[in-house]
């Protein structure tokens, strides 16, 4: 931001010394008068811009590798050096190669329009010429001039030369160092610098956090390595995309909630009034919860699903004052056909939303749905005891995920039962069905998931029967600690769906099983296959937690994939493990398997 170019606490990509990258730095800020109002509302004078060059970007695994390596750590140096000035050292070194180099400059487009959509515009690109002027100190601003390079080029067609200049001659034609990018097709040199730049980028981006500078950190170089091992795992596919989303999504609203409170804070102009006050706190409490969310993270290794908290805050309604349960009819046109085969004293609600349906139970209440296509936030809510059927072929009765929620089926209700249902997730990146406490039942339904699959966390009970669970991007069904399950008749496949160039770490895949302590699971006549990690895998923190070692199973083994079946049934049975008349093939890594984390 153009007021906060000083402070190193306004964002995580703004240094202390004024290095800005990509949408900040340099001219934030709405323009005025004299601007184009909408994009390609005003002309220039002259032809319009050609297309920009192609950058010169480094491959991501050079920034977090051997080049990034000693910069990115700056405790190896000692921690009593700034990490800005070991960052303006490095840059500094680097740009002595060479002074002069095209580049385009990525700047915020509320620098150039009034009004835009950030959709279609995320950045305005201009080619230009950089010349490096050498710091005076270690704490300049680090900036670097600009020039329009010839011919003028742009990413926005039609952007105005004049405007672009004028812009310039505000800003003395300088500009953020890291909001320009090497263009290819120069010589070596300007590659090394064009990885510095992305490396400092990096740093800042992903492994720089404001309260590093705010608390005491007595091992500052285990801390950047834990995480560049997250962002590693991020990017080989270790950690589900969907999840992956969901940390980078909680970042990012980290940032700008606290470039939020630095504004609010600047724009008060005395002592504040209570109202303002309040206000502070309240979005100084956001940033807060925001900043635990990241250290889970970061701490606790949860490589799988990131940090499960509890998703439902309201209360149960409980059952309605005069005792009568109601049947919602979740249909666009209800008809006596309909509710044929119900008694006549049932009392009837009909509803053409299924969110409305499901906002207006209370416990005891069931829930019908009609053949067609439906979305239902409510679903992440499930706080009462109600049965949500579907009527007719279950193929034809589906439920999507709303994209722009974390959540789609939540419950925590004593009892609740979904059946005849296709649940199909968008976007959500929380398991399709978490069971945060009570007791689900899930009959005679379709799953088929885009994130990970469902999740029954410590404490939870879950029935699956006569379903079918396909797509996970983790196991088709987790099991957390301390929970229970009952799986009959269903059909598992095609989950772990891992984007990961390792496969050694697939071990997910139709049902996994975490201990300690363990949980209960009884699993009758399913068909568990073409997953790919095992049909069932069983994690235990250490290889030392079972009586009977894994050392112990491969004894007499024949190969690998064959176990001692007296030796892995005493494991079974010290795990409530019971297992009957399951179909467990064709799986990537195998059938059943201990694995330790």
């Amino acid at each position: 931001m153009r007021g906060y170019l000083g402070s190193r606490r306004v964002e995580v990509r703004v240094l202390a010394c004024g290095v800005g990258s990509g949408r900040g730095g340099g001219g934030r800020g709405r323009r005025g008068g004299g601007r184009a109002p909408a994009l390609g509302a005003r002309g220039g004078r002259g032809r319009g811009a050609a297309a920009a060059p192609r950058l010169r970007v480094p491959h991501a695994g050079h920034v977090a590798g051997r080049e990034g390596g000693a910069v990115l750590r700056p405790g190896a140096a000692g921690l009593q050096e700034d990490a800005d000035e070991a960052m303006s050292k490095y840059l500094s070194e680097k740009l002595k190669l060479r002074d002069k180099w095209l580049g385009v400059w990525k700047t915020n487009p509320e620098l150039f329009f009034v009004k835009y959509e950030e959709a279609s515009i995320p950045f305005v690109g201009i080619l230009v010429e950089v010349t490096c002027k050498p710091l005076q100190n270690s704490s300049s601003c680090f900036k670097v001039t600009v020039s329009v390079a010839e011919p003028f080029s742009s990413n926005i067609a039609n952007i105005p030369r004049d405007l672009v200049d004028e812009i310039l001659e505000e800003l003395e034609h300088s500009v953020p160092l890291l909001e320009v990018y090497p263009v290819e097709g120069q010589d070596a040199d300007i590659g090394d610098i064009a990885l510095a730049l992305e490396v400092v980028r990096f740093f800042y981006d992903f492994l720089w956090r404001d309260w590093d500078d705010e608390e005491s950190c007595e091992n500052y170089t285990a801390l950047i390595e834990e995480r560049i091992n997250l962002w590693c795992d991020i990017q080989d596919g270790t950690i589900p995309g969907p999840i992956a989303q969901r940390f980078k999504k909680t970042l990012e609203k980290y940032k700008n909630k606290r470039v939020e409170l630095i504004e609010y804070q600047s724009n008060i102009k005395e002592d504040p009034s209570a109202a303002e006050a309040v206000e502070c706190w309240k979005k100084y409490y956001e940033i807060v919860m925001l900043c635990g969310l990241l250290k889970m993270w970061e701490d606790l290794r949860l490589r799988v699903h990131g940090p499960f908290f509890p998703r439902i805050l309201r209360r149960r309604k409980g059952k309605r004052d005069f005792g009568k349960t109601i049947t919602h009819i979740v249909a666009k046109v209800m008809t006596t056909e309909m509710v044929k085969d119900l008694s006549a004293d049932t009392l009837l609600q009909q509803h053409d939303d299924l969110d409305l349906a499901l906002d207006s139970c209370y416990s005891g209440d069931t829930v019908v749905i009609f053949p067609g296509e439906y979305q239902a936030a409510n679903l992440a809510l499930l706080t009462d005891d109600i049965i949500i059927k579907g009527v007719g072929k279950r193929e034809e009765i589906m439920i999507t995920s709303d994209p722009s929620h974390d959540s789609f089926v939540v419950s925590k209700a004593d009892n609740v039962k979904l059946m005849h249902l296709s649940l199909i997730q968008q976007g959500t990146v929380d398991g399709i069905v978490v069971v945060e406490s009570g007791h689900m039942t899930l009959e005679n339904c379709i799953l088929k998931c885009e994130g990970t699959g469902v999740c029954v966390l410590t404490g939870a009970a879950l029935t699956i029967t006569d379903s079918e669970i396909t797509g996970a991007q983790g196991a088709g069904v987790e099991l957390y600690p301390g929970s229970v399950a009952i799986l009959e008749r269903n059909e598992i496949h095609h989950c772990n769906n891992l984007r990961t160039s390792d496969s050694s770490k697939s071990t997910l895949g139709g049902v996994n099983m975490k201990v300690l302590p363990a949980p209960k699971l009884k699993m009758t006549n399913n068909h568990i296959y073409s997953n790919n990690g095992y049909g069932v895998s069983i994690l235990q923190p250490t290889e030392q937690f079972f009586i009977v070692a894994e050392d112990a199973l491969n004894k007499g083994a024949a190969s690998g994939d064959k176990k001692d079946d007296k030796m892995l049934s005493k494991v079974m049975q010290n795990l409530n493990l019971e297992m009957n008349n399951n179909k467990i093939e064709a799986n990537l890594k195998g059938d059943i398997r201990i694995v330790t984390s």
